[in-house]
């Protein structure tokens, strides 16, 4: 008896033990269950990629329970951040500023292409609309009513005559860091346009929306690159000036037609899949467009809003779009959190 009932003892022992091993093998994460706990997001100096960012993580936040950072760089060091792991997702990848390289990590293998977030983009050189048009109720009248074409500023630099430098024209450009500002600096001289204008750098996006926003306010005329979607864009009336149709063979050579349309893709670094496939799950179906971003640009500004209640905007105002792109579950913890 004593004999049997050590055995049993034992075996009642061994039973508790091993139970207590499977119970900590189950609440323990594995590397991968790790990898998951945080995703970080590339962001950088415009403020669409920030709203993409805060709705998207979000919905992954309140949605599926990871945990959430972001890591600002520029255009180029964002994609190599991708590429080696930094970040693990691209929520706004302007993939013409970064043709080769993009196309190249995508084919090799190094980055994985997940999503279209939207295509309907422009860039290039604006205007505030009444210089060519005027504005019959502020009292302006056109100030350069034949003006139509980025070939046709050299006749009017004088109207926008560099404060610094009378004796010239100026152009704004793009911000240092992104590869719209190789494309104007070439374009200054590949259409000659150093001849008759100073090219001014601003230094960041919100000094180059400053600028143009000071402006329009005062009713003066003003030139220089800008792009859509943006909340200025939504919010003023903004012209494009035409270029030379867009083909390869021209862009190739110096620049020498208007910006392609983009696509702005979604991206996540190449383990992201196995790492968190139901967060890449959801960016495979994110998908929006610049007049949805402008809408959300626009809500930002016009109530002094941050990102993140952008975001809550979004998800309570475009319920319809975005609950398409989750499970019924994560979409009910999402509405949960925010309301």
């Amino acid at each position: 008896m004593l004999g049997s009932s050590s055995n049993r003892l034992y075996l009642l022992v061994s039973l508790v033990v091993l139970l207590m091993v499977f119970f900590i093998a189950g609440c323990v994460p594995d590397s991968a269950q790790e990898a998951k706990e945080s995703i970080t997001f590339a962001e950088g100096d415009w403020d669409s990629i920030r709203v993409h960012n805060a709705i998207a993580r979000m919905i992954l936040e309140e949605g599926y329970g990871y945990q959430t950072d972001a890591r600002s760089n520029s255009e180029q060091l964002s994609l190599l951040g991708l590429s080696n792991g930094d970040v693990d997702v691209y929520m706004e990848i302007w993939t013409g500023n970064v043709f080769d390289e993009y196309n190249q990590l995508v084919a090799d293998g190094d980055i994985v292409q997940v999503s279209v977030n939207y295509d309907d983009n422009r860039q290039g050189l604006y205007v505030p609309t009444f210089v060519i048009e005027g504005d019959e109720e502020r009292g302006i009248e056109p100030l350069a009513p034949n003006l139509r074409s980025i070939h046709d500023l050299p006749d009017y630099w004088a109207l926008f005559a560099d404060p610094d430098d009378p004796a010239k024209g100026r152009i704004y450009g793009s911000v240092p860091g992104w590869f719209a500002e190789d494309v104007m600096q070439t374009k200054m001289e590949s259409y000659g346009l150093s001849d008759t204008y100073n090219y001014f750098q601003p230094s960041s996006g919100t000094a180059l929306a400053t600028a143009l926003i000071s402006a329009i306010e005062r009713g003066e005329p003003w030139v220089g690159y800008y792009w859509e979607p943006t909340w200025v864009a939504g919010k003023y009336d903004l012209t494009l000036l035409e270029d030379k149709p867009y083909n390869e063979q021209a862009w190739s050579d110096g620049f020498r037609t208007e910006f392609p349309s983009q696509r702005i893709t979604i991206a996540v670094q190449k383990d992201l899949p196995q790492e968190a496939p139901d967060a890449v799950e959801f960016f495979s179906h994110y998908s929006t467009s610049s007049e949805l971003t402008s809408e959300a640009l626009a809500y930002m500004e016009e109530n002094d809003a941050t990102e993140k209640e952008a975001a809550i905007w979004f998800l309570n105002e475009f319920e319809e779009i975005w609950t398409g792109w989750v499970p019924a579950e994560v979409a009910d913890s999402v509405k949960d959190a925010i309301n």
